[in-house]
């Protein structure tokens, strides 16, 4: 990975010398179809859990820093090329500072040429396949286990306000949203081989 980095790193402007930051990017889909998951109850009490079967969804599209634990996420009604373009664009304006490189899937949205270029982003793609190498699937099962299981929903729009909450808490989760990303070849390390 290092040398991969370093290789991508190397396509930005020669005469660019805004720090280089790394990022894992991914995409989950966040709805009110419940699931029920185990519970704490007291000893022969029986918890009862609602579950509800509604197919309405929304989309968070993150970016983990997992050296920083910072993120950069956004939630979006699709999850498309549109979507993508949109997020990028957000991204790069408030990432303005650094040469970011973000490490993705193959997921179509990621490797279309409609993408518009961005002089502070460069990619790095994936094996297709192979979602258990992208940290940023960790934030996702982190959100379902601790935040919203067994949780049920009026409306979209409640589903949504509950994801703002959540993605906020995670500024001052810095150090957990590093543990849950930062795997053995993702290391600040990687980054100054870079540069």
């Amino acid at each position: 990975m290092p040398n991969l980095i370093k290789e991508v790193a190397n396509s930005f402007d020669i005469h660019d010398t805004r720090p280089i930051k790394l990022w894992t990017e991914d995409e989950a889909r966040f709805g009110r179809m419940g699931n029920p998951r185990k519970c704490w109850a007291p000893k022969k009490v029986r918890p009862i859990v609602h579950l509800q079967r509604i197919r309405e969804y929304l989309y968070v599209f993150s970016a983990v820093c997992p050296w920083s634990g910072e993120t950069y996420s956004l939630i979006l009604p699709l999850c498309n090329t549109i979507a993508m373009r949109v997020f990028l664009e957000g991204f790069s304006q408030v990432y303005h500072d650094y040469r970011n490189i973000i490490i993705v899937d193959r997921a179509t949205w990621h490797v279309t040429k409609r993408l518009p270029l961005f002089d502070n982003i460069r990619f790095i793609y994936l094996p297709a396949g192979s979602p258990e190498l992208n940290p940023t699937e960790h934030l996702w099962d982190h959100i379902r286990e601790k935040y919203l299981g067994n949780k049920t929903f009026d409306s979209l729009d409640e589903m949504q306000d509950e994801m703002v909450d959540i993605l906020q808490k995670f500024e001052t989760e810095r150090a957990t949203i590093k543990k849950l990303t930062e795997f053995y070849w993702m290391t600040e390390n990687s980054l100054l081989m870079a540069d």
